[in-house]
């Protein structure tokens, strides 16, 4: 079993599949220089994460100076809203959007606006339906979290091109690695200078641990997003492990295609098991019960076998579980026990 599948829940080891973590390792060569750099934890690390901003930049196709990099997409995502939203402005999401981004608004004295998605995916026009004047910013997670659905690209360019030029586009793609869809026009974007794009290296880099993520962000944005950012707040063991894991595309690929296999066959399991499981382009899935108490009781009957998923109240989806795909053996004892309390239900 990997270090991923064991938490501490309630006192005791269990495997968990509510993080959303990698099931597998990072690349070998970022756990070697990631021991290499302990030798040098006596020095402070690159505020400039240069060679972090090279080895992106090469392997995304990106320009150097679009790079911004922070402790995990979460910090970037914090400090983008808290530098250009406060008091009397909206930030502009939909309805299932990654709620830390409600959290971030909330810090900073600013209203969090939901737009409604259709069939679990976000929808361009009724987030173009949902402005105001005081929108300031708008969120997008695409693929999603926690839906793990995503809608095309061409679909956020049409949004871009419809918001008003004082807007700030906002794209998370945590999962993007995932997405088979081709970036690039979605990273070109940035240097429009009124969007941003953000990535995580916890997800498919699997470096949860080591707390890193980057984003494209047009010099004027960055130079405002920094004055929100702590100096030094990416530790000089996370950027050596971040930058041999980036320049080990080889990997990332292997373990996306691994990952991305046991998903889809763990959903198709599901699915003819008689579940609602809507195609996740992520390393997790979502699961549609028949009601809120069905769900319940799965959750309940999944912690009976010492399996530990995510309840999604919070996002007022108390009807579904999402599920974080982990080792193969895992997975099949949890499509086993959901299979098995499927036939015991008469829904």
């Amino acid at each position: 079993m990997s270090a991923f599948a064991l938490a501490n829940f309630g006192g005791y080891d269990r495997p968990t599949l509510a993080q959303n973590e990698s099931a597998f390792p990072p690349s070998p060569r970022a756990i070697e220089a990631g021991r290499d750099a302990v030798a040098r934890s006596h020095l402070y690390p690159d505020p400039d994460w240069t060679l972090l901003r090279e080895a992106i930049a090469k392997t995304y196709g990106v320009e150097r100076d679009l790079v911004l990099c922070g402790a995990g997409s979460m910090e970037l995502i914090a400090c983008t809203i808290a530098a250009f939203a406060g008091p009397g402005a909206e930030v502009l999401a939909t309805s299932y959007a990654y709620n830390f981004a409600a959290s971030a608004a909330a810090r900073v004295g600013a209203t969090y606006v939901k737009a409604q998605e259709r069939g679990f995916e976000v929808s361009v026009n009724a987030i173009l339906a949902a402005l105001t004047p005081a929108t300031r910013i708008v969120f997008v997670c695409n693929p999603g979290n926690p839906t793990g659905t995503r809608i095309k690209n061409a679909e956020l360019l049409r949004l871009r091109a419809a918001l008003p030029g004082d807007v700030l586009l906002m794209i998370d793609q945590a999962y993007g690695e995932f997405d088979d869809q081709d970036p690039q026009a979605v990273f070109a974007l940035a240097g429009r200078g009124d969007t941003v794009v953000l990535r995580s290296l916890s997800k498919a880099y699997g470096l949860a641990g080591a707390r890193i993520g980057w984003g494209l962000f047009a010099p004027q944005i960055a130079a405002e997003v920094r004055k929100m950012q702590n100096s030094n707040q990416v530790s000089t063991v996370s950027l050596a492990m971040a930058v041999a894991a980036v320049e080990d595309q080889a990997y990332t690929r292997a373990i996306v295609a691994r990952t991305s296999d046991i998903r889809d066959c763990f959903a198709q399991g599901l699915r003819a098991a008689g579940y609602e499981v809507p195609e996740s382009r992520t390393n997790f899935v979502l699961v549609r019960f028949a009601d809120t108490a069905a769900a319940a009781a799965a959750d309940n009957a999944l912690r009976g076998a010492d399996i530990i998923v995510r309840g999604l109240s919070g996002y007022g989806l108390t009807d579904c579980l999402r599920i974080t795909i982990g080792p193969q053996d895992i997975m099949d004892r949890t499509l086993r026990a959901l299979t098995a309390l499927r036939g015991r239900q008469c829904w």
